[in-house]
């Protein structure tokens, strides 16, 4: 896989494009207006562009004949070209390089997960409407945006939420608890003005109940209406109703201060064990030591998940077969076209892509990098490309083997350790658009001391 030709990177705000240039020739004329009457006397030829643009550039030569400063920017922006350096301008004349490292901007911008003045204090356990119990699924980030929701959800209907239970029988096989993976102490006390949360529905309220608690699966994406309407008078009958499944079960666009109260869990309620948040700690300080700074790439090259994603990675008949047989697994899943899945911008990079993309945007061989991964397809093979491009190269096990020990059993919380270090990160990037990518944008964009690259996949091609 070699570097794609004609590129150039898009600079924004808070994200960075790369973008594959592509070229389009127009042949455009422009005709003068039609003469009316007798002046018009024949038909007018148009005028090409070409000779248009030909005079307008004549004009500008001779105004740098007397002025010089056409000729020295056309100096600098072949300057620019040729030596492959971005650079912004200042004070009206002097040049230095673009920073890639940090926002400058940031300092213009606040977070906003405050709650408003109008905002209601939590309604007491004991005038609830009744108790919510949640059953959150998946990953240890699927899981967090699972509970995210029960927290709001349980505002809506006024109701006291269970400290949520986390799936024991998903891909990830991690038997964890809520309380192995966040500090629940910490969760309870610090959503106390916002929802009451307690660790389990009471003793009492349990034995006074005829039936067991009423268990429902609400559909994807549910608008509060439908909270309000479908499940508020079962928990007015019931006293206790179990939500199974809780993943993405509440729609994207509330409120504003239902917003905020997302961002409230998700950034700041949601703080991991102590035991993690230390070695997490440990790790970041270990790179520290090694370098100023440091890129964090989270990367997602699971066989599973890319054989899920239905696109092609550069690995012949013998990645077609492998990924294929995985396939399978799943009988609902169409039948899909890798080049379009691609063209579409649905496949995640591959570690090269992601090397090739870090050093087209100015980041150099002697940068660091923490790689948050699982297993990669392929293995050393695969990963071989962006260790060249990054020589200085390194994952957890790499940095706290023994110190990982007792973490090893459990996926969710090896996850929260990587969440740990890919935040203190000075840039973070992912070859991917999943749960973690996403709450790591959200919570480095929410804290405002960030500048990381977001790829547009759907606009990036690599030629072999």
């Amino acid at each position: 896989m070699g570097v794609g030709k004609g590129w150039r990177v898009v600079w924004g705000d808070h994200n960075l494009a790369l973008v594959h240039q592509q070229q389009h020739k127009q042949h455009l004329c422009w005709r003068w207006p039609a003469a009316t009457g007798a002046a018009a006397g024949g038909q007018r030829r148009p005028i090409s562009w070409s000779v248009v643009c030909g005079l307008m550039l004549f004009a500008l030569g001779m105004i740098s004949f007397f002025t010089g400063h056409v000729a020295s920017d056309l100096e600098w922006y072949s300057q620019r070209l040729v030596k492959r350096t971005w650079y912004y301008k200042v004070d009206g004349g002097s040049r230095a390089p673009i920073d890639i490292w940090q926002s400058k901007l940031s300092k213009f911008y606040y977070g906003c997960s405050e709650r408003g003045p109008n905002f209601a204090p939590a309604v007491r356990e004991g005038f609830s409407n009744g108790y919510l119990l949640i059953g959150a699924s998946g990953g240890l980030n699927q899981q967090r945006t699972g509970i995210t929701d029960a927290v709001v959800v349980a505002r809506i209907l006024n109701a006291t939420l269970v400290v949520p239970e986390l799936d024991h029988h998903s891909f990830w096989k991690d038997d964890s608890d809520f309380v192995n993976i966040f500090d629940v102490n910490w969760f309870i006390t610090s959503l106390a003005k916002d929802v009451t949360i307690v660790k389990r529905v009471p003793e009492k309220v349990m034995r006074s109940m005829e039936k067991p608690p009423y268990t429902m699966r609400v559909p994807r994406k549910s608008e509060p209406e439908y909270y309000l309407d479908q499940v508020l008078p079962i928990l007015l009958r019931r006293s206790v109703v179990q939500l199974t499944k809780f993943d993405y079960r509440l729609a994207n666009e509330l409120d504003n201060e239902l917003q905020k109260l997302r961002c409230r869990v998700n950034y700041h309620a949601l703080r991991f064990t102590k035991p993690i948040r230390n070695l997490g700690q440990r790790l970041v300080m270990k790179m520290r030591k090694m370098a100023t700074r440091f890129i964090a790439v989270h990367l997602r090259f699971e066989p599973d998940m890319l054989a899920f994603s239905g696109c092609y990675y550069g690995g012949g008949d013998k990645e077609r077969y492998e990924l294929g047989e995985i396939r399978k697994r799943w009988t609902t899943l169409p039948e899909t076209s890798p080049d379009g899945e691609r063209q579409r911008g649905k496949c995640p990079l591959t570690p090269h892509e992601v090397g090739l993309m870090l050093r087209a945007l100015g980041f150099k061989n002697d940068t660091y990098l923490y790689v948050a991964s699982g297993e990669i397809y392929g293995g050393e093979e695969t990963l071989q490309p962006l260790k060249e491009l990054f020589p200085n190269f390194y994952t957890k096990e790499m940095l706290a083997s023994e110190e990982l020990k007792p973490f090893l059993p459990f996926s969710s919380r090896l996850a929260a350790i990587d969440y740990i270090v890919c935040d203190e990160s000075d840039v973070f990037v992912t070859n991917n658009n999943g749960n973690m990518a996403k709450i790591l944008a959200g919570r480095r964009q929410e804290s405002l001391s960030f500048l990381d690259p977001h790829p547009h996949r759907k606009m990036l091609f690599f030629d072999a």
